[in-house]
């Protein structure tokens, strides 16, 4: 699993012009699904996410996580994030999961999330998406399980 994480100070996502998922302070989270991911994965990435500290606390020190400043999570689901342009100019996705695969892995991440008690907004999944954002510092992080092995 790819997850790039914006800490932000607010974030939405909407499809056809329908807001489907919005929040304040919080990460938005857009994640890609590779063919090798599992629950595992998406459980220690989820885990990941929750417990990074990038958020400032009284002396601007980055030691609190987003579950010490009660943020909120905009998941948004993006296969992109396995494209591969090392040969030509169009990129392959052969390393992203099917849409069957992905979607399942998908809502498992978002359903492990707010069983944590976060407020967890979405996308749709497989939609075209407009997604917008004021990126809070700007912060970005990437993560990635790559399958079994974590690098996490």
């Amino acid at each position: 699993m790819r997850a790039v994480v914006q800490r932000v100070s607010k974030a939405s996502v909407a499809v056809e012009g329908v807001i489907t998922g919005q929040i304040n302070k919080g990460y938005l989270v857009l994640l890609g699904i590779g063919t090798d991911d599992n629950e595992k994965c998406a459980e220690k990435l989820a885990e990941k996410i929750i417990n990074m500290r990038i958020f400032a606390d009284s002396n601007g020190k980055t030691n609190l996580s987003i579950k010490d400043v009660s943020g909120d999570l905009l998941v948004v689901s993006q296969f992109t994030l396995y494209a591969d342009s090392r040969k030509g100019n169009r990129p392959s996705f052969t390393h992203a999961a099917g849409t069957e695969k992905a979607n399942s892995l998908y809502e498992y991440f978002v359903d492990y999330c707010r069983r944590k008690s976060f407020k967890v907004e979405t996308g749709k999944f497989g939609g075209d998406m407009k997604v917008e954002l004021v990126n809070d510092g700007p912060f970005t992080v990437i993560l990635e399980t790559n399958g079994v092995k974590f690098f996490l």
